[in-house]
């Protein structure tokens, strides 16, 4: 099974059968002493090479040009520089846009942007640094001016919703490092099968409301919008604990230093869920 977080289901994040893929040194005969996240490739002589970035690897046997070798190994620094460098982008350009008061037009065209953006990082073949701090401008265009639309429905809401996504994000790190939340398999199907749900009822919503006004089947207003919030907001952080783990895995198995992007570009789409969620759920309460 791949990662439920889109930006890890490819090379190197992939975790096919729950295990990591990059075939570091601590693999090596792990597997027999009880470790889940072991090469499950060890010693099965049927099996395609799982590290990607190693030299003769797949690339090289489909006949694709060879990438140069890998000598820098990702840290747990790296993640967090990448990280606040991506954040540090979304919210200068958040902050601008609620600066210059953009309009709602120029908010939904920077969020299709971003969206256009974050498809074509999810599904390249390696890292676009470029690209990623692009999407973190567009996406944090578009946080700016919605913020600010709700803003005026609940004085405080945008302040208010900063505060709750910290608060998320700080507890299920807490959660995570203490191991009250258990990252496995069962817990990665789950967490696919209820986003996936999730964003099809919201989408079966959203046509509703198009075609026949109002808000469509009600999802987004009233109590039954608060209890739909707050869905989304716990589906975010589920997909933060699936980025911890992708994280804790990329520096234990050897990941490139370069996938120090990706790990930043998957916290950054799971921290914009969580507040958009909690902006959504303060507005509702406010208006109620």
């Amino acid at each position: 099974m791949r990662s439920s977080n889109p930006v890890f289901s490819r090379r190197g994040f992939s975790r096919d059968n729950g295990y990591a893929g990059f075939n570091a040194g601590p693999q090596a005969g792990a597997a027999a002493h009880g470790n889940p996240y072991a090469n499950p490739y060890a010693g099965n002589p049927y099996a395609e090479p799982v590290n990607p970035y190693a030299q003769g690897g797949p690339d090289l046997q489909q006949g694709y040009p060879q990438a140069p070798a890998q000598t820098g190994r990702m840290t747990m620094d790296d993640v967090v520089a990448r990280s606040a460098m991506t954040l540090g982008a979304l919210i200068v350009a958040a902050g601008a846009a609620w600066a210059l008061e953009l309009p709602l037009g120029a908010g939904i065209g920077a969020a299709f942007v971003a969206f256009v953006l974050g498809m074509i990082q999810t599904f390249k073949a390696r890292p676009t640094p470029a690209l990623i701090l692009s999407y973190a401008v567009f996406e944090g265009l578009f946080l700016g001016v919605i913020s600010q639309v709700y803003n005026q429905v609940a004085q405080g809401a945008a302040m208010q919703a900063v505060l709750g996504t910290i608060a998320v994000f700080v507890g299920v790190l807490v959660a995570y490092r203490t191991k009250l939340i258990r990252v496995d398999r069962r817990f990665a199907r789950f967490v696919t099968a209820a986003a996936i749900g999730f964003v099809l009822l919201m989408m079966v919503n959203m046509l509703f409301a198009a075609f026949g006004g109002g808000d469509g089947l009600g999802f987004r207003t009233g109590g039954l919008g608060i209890a739909v919030g707050v869905v989304g907001v716990l589906l975010g952080a589920a997909f933060l604990a699936l980025d911890f783990k992708q994280i804790e895995d990329g520096v234990r198995y050897g990941a490139p230093r370069e996938e120090s992007w990706l790990a930043a570009f998957g916290l950054t789409l799971s921290l914009v869920w969580i507040y958009t969620e909690i902006l959504r759920i303060i507005a509702i309460l406010n208006n109620d």
